[in-house]
């Protein structure tokens, strides 16, 4: 989906970009100071007013933040979060970090923060349906902003129908574009330019509500994807930033969620937040998650 032009005001434009290239001047000459920290958790405390846990190196006055120890899932999710995190300090370029624990992201431009905010998780919850499980964690490790949408319609994961149905006590059918699903009194559901309908020998074709979930009889007939009812509009949101592997920041029309456990998975931010990095957060921008 091509992006559409963002209409904000220049004088909101002019200050956000004196912000970067301000924070970029200042990191490029940090990189000749040889005894400047490179722990850009220095300039990020999730609360200001009471300082970063810090400890005195042996070579001196530098003081850098420590390492978060935190408990994991397991070691593999462990040695994750320690990578992106030594990583992190590492990168001289503009990138993103998100910590999981405190729930929030910022925007780093050598040492220096250009933004900062809250942002909604996984919950780490694990679903059970049939064969199938799924767990909610927002994974932890390094990704990359592959492309940017604004406008985005959201394709619901299998799990959305599994967690539905569960919820309802309904069992799970799949349909198709191409072969028609025949339900009761002889009628079947069939698709017409990429959008369900059911086809009855009394009334012929009356398309299905988009906006609603396909259950006939006890069963909720999932849409298949490349169909107009697997699309769903406003979900997430204005924007989305994509990492690949189903894993987003986006908005949200649940706002009251930010800074929570919330999601299945993805990094919900609010309104204002995920139209910054739209605008300013380039494609290729590494994301450091820990």
């Amino acid at each position: 989906m091509d992006a559409v032009p963002l209409e904000v005001g220049a004088r909101k434009i002019g200050k956000l970009l004196s912000t970067m290239t301000a924070a970029l001047a200042l990191s490029q000459s940090a990189l000749a100071q040889d005894k400047m920290s490179s722990d850009w958790l220095q300039m990020t405390p999730s609360n200001p007013k009471a300082g970063i846990a810090s400890r005195e190196t042996r070579n001196g006055n530098v003081r850098q933040a420590s390492a978060p120890a935190w408990s994991f899932a397991n070691r593999r999710d462990s040695l994750a979060s320690t990578s992106a995190y030594e990583a992190s300090k590492r990168d001289r370029n503009l990138h993103i970090v998100v910590s999981l624990e405190e729930r929030r992201l910022w925007v780093v431009a050598g040492i220096d923060t250009v933004m900062q905010a809250p942002v909604a998780v996984g919950t780490g919850a694990t679903l059970v349906f049939g064969e199938n499980a799924w767990t909610f964690d927002t994974p932890r490790g390094v990704r990359t902003v592959r492309n940017k949408d604004s406008d985005p319609h959201w394709i619901p994961p299998d799990w959305h129908y599994a967690e539905t149905a569960k919820e309802h006590g309904l069992k799970l059918a799949y349909l198709s574009l191409s072969k028609p699903t025949r339900i009761s009194a002889g009628r079947k559901i069939i698709f017409r330019n990429g959008e369900a309908g059911v086809l009855s020998p009394d009334s012929g074709f009356a398309l299905l509500p988009l906006e609603e979930e396909i259950v006939f009889e006890g069963t909720l007939y999932v849409p298949p994807t490349g169909s107009k009812n697997r699309q769903v509009q406003g979900e997430l949101g204005k924007y989305k930033l994509d990492t690949g592997g189903g894993v987003l920041l986006h908005g949200t029309p649940h706002q009251s969620s930010i800074g929570q456990a919330a999601t299945h998975g993805c990094m919900r931010l609010r309104d204002e937040d995920i139209e910054w990095l739209y605008e300013f957060v380039p494609v290729g921008t590494k994301i450091y998650i820990y």
